[in-house]
């Protein structure tokens, strides 16, 4: 790995999980209380080996930038080369701001260039996985791949959602089709499966930005990987199907994309289960995180109606629970549910003071809000639609400025995601 450079992707302006990407890049949303999205994948890189990673931002930055500034920049040995270092769109080719996931890594073709790579892995920051991509790696060194792409099986039910690779027996990419709404093709290792794409590639360095300079060149392309980059190079180049290694160690593979807010929220509730499918607790795959120095979670007052509790909850850093119900939550850092109230099946950001005798239930309260007291959330669809924002499955979403959602969301968009 220590020839090989990665760019984590994680400019996307994340519009399916609106309102909580209203403020913030997708990448930088909370994910488990402790962590933000990004920090799967970054941990990915930094137990893998890659420790050369070029994180290419965008939309709504600043907290992404300053998270990945104050707990990953300083981590590796910058005295050896290594980094973990944010690059903004620098319009160093063109005027235009990010077109596609291939325009934004041509954009920076001359930070590529200067590291001289001899391999580059292309990353996404908005997925829940483990991978190790050194052995990803180790494979396309093996085939004499110019490029290798990971991929992952589903059901033929789901390839609406996914670029489809065929792959040949020998393990070879032979053809793609970019999120039909059906398919014939099935994977040569599981006929009842279809061979999903990971959004994870490994090119040779050369192979990479000749295929980025031709495709910058074509006026008719959506300059996407999925879409140009590879079938552009299918025939041509010799590139190989990576089958997903989970380092999850669980009997189902975990590969959960959380662009939905549907997605997300269910991803969270998983990490309040017993047995999670989603492991955080796994110290030979340690999950980094910018560390905040808060003082320890406190649960106080044990009398009868009034007893500070949490059950099948994760509880961060700061939070105090007094004489409060906590049950099926995810609580950020220095959050306070106080006296009589209930909070359940809820992702609580930081920040969040939640007042006496609220009644919350299938809810994402964004952080630095305050819940009056007496408030019921979660309760009455009718009245939540009128003050929050909620999902055609019931989900409610409360920002800091919840009034703006009054007679709030355009049908239009529900329907779309």
């Amino acid at each position: 790995m220590r020839d090989t450079l990665g760019v984590l992707l994680a400019g996307g302006a994340g519009e399916r999980l609106f309102p909580l990407t209203r403020d913030r890049a997708k990448p930088a949303v909370p994910f488990g209380g402790h962590y933000r999205i990004i920090d799967i994948t970054l941990s990915n890189c930094i137990n893998s080996g890659l420790r050369k990673v070029y994180v290419l931002t965008q939309y709504k930055a600043l907290s992404l930038n300053r998270h990945i500034r104050e707990g990953w920049t300083g981590i590796v040995g910058q005295e050896l080369g290594e980094f973990y270092e944010l690059l903004p769109p620098m319009q160093r080719t063109g005027g235009n701001w990010y077109m596609g996931t291939a325009d934004a890594v041509y954009q920076n073709i001359y930070s590529i260039g200067s590291e001289q790579p001899s391999h580059v892995i292309i990353l996404s920051g908005d997925h829940i996985y483990k991978m190790n991509y050194s052995r990803m790696l180790e494979y396309h060194l093996e085939q004499h791949a110019e490029v290798t792409l990971a991929t992952l099986p589903i059901s033929p039910d789901e390839v609406k959602q996914f670029g489809i690779v065929e792959v040949a027996p020998s393990g070879e990419v032979v053809g793609f089709e970019e999120k039909p709404a059906s398919t014939t093709i099935r994977s040569p290792f599981n006929p009842n499966a279809v061979d999903a794409s990971m959004g994870i590639y490994i090119f040779d360095t050369e192979c990479l930005l000749k295929a980025l300079i031709a495709d910058a060149e074509d006026p008719n392309s959506k300059h996407d990987f999925g879409h140009n980059i590879l079938p552009g190079l299918l025939g041509k180049k010799k590139m190989m199907a990576y089958s997903f290694v989970d380092e999850n160690k669980q009997q189902a593979l975990y590969w959960r994309d959380v662009g939905t807010l549907d997605a997300y929220y269910d991803a969270n509730m998983d990490l309040c289960s017993v047995s999670p499918t989603f492991n955080l607790y796994d110290k030979s795959w340690p999950m980094r995180t910018r560390v905040r120095q808060y003082p320890p979670a406190k649960f106080v007052f044990g009398e009868p109606g009034r007893t500070g509790m949490a059950v099948n909850s994760v509880i961060t850093a700061g939070v105090i629970i007094s004489g409060a119900s906590v049950s099926n939550s995810v609580l950020s850092q220095d959050v306070r549910v106080n006296s009589y109230s209930d909070v359940d099946a809820s992702i609580i950001f930081s920040h969040v003071n939640i007042g006496r005798h609220c009644r919350i239930r299938r809810a994402i309260i964004d952080r630095d809000v305050h819940i009056p007291e007496g408030t019921v959330i979660g309760y009455d669809p009718v009245e939540d639609k009128r003050r929050y924002f909620v999902t055609p499955s019931g989900l409610t979403i409360v920002t800091r400025d919840a009034s703006l959602f009054e007679n709030p969301v355009d049908p239009d968009f529900l329907e779309r995601y």
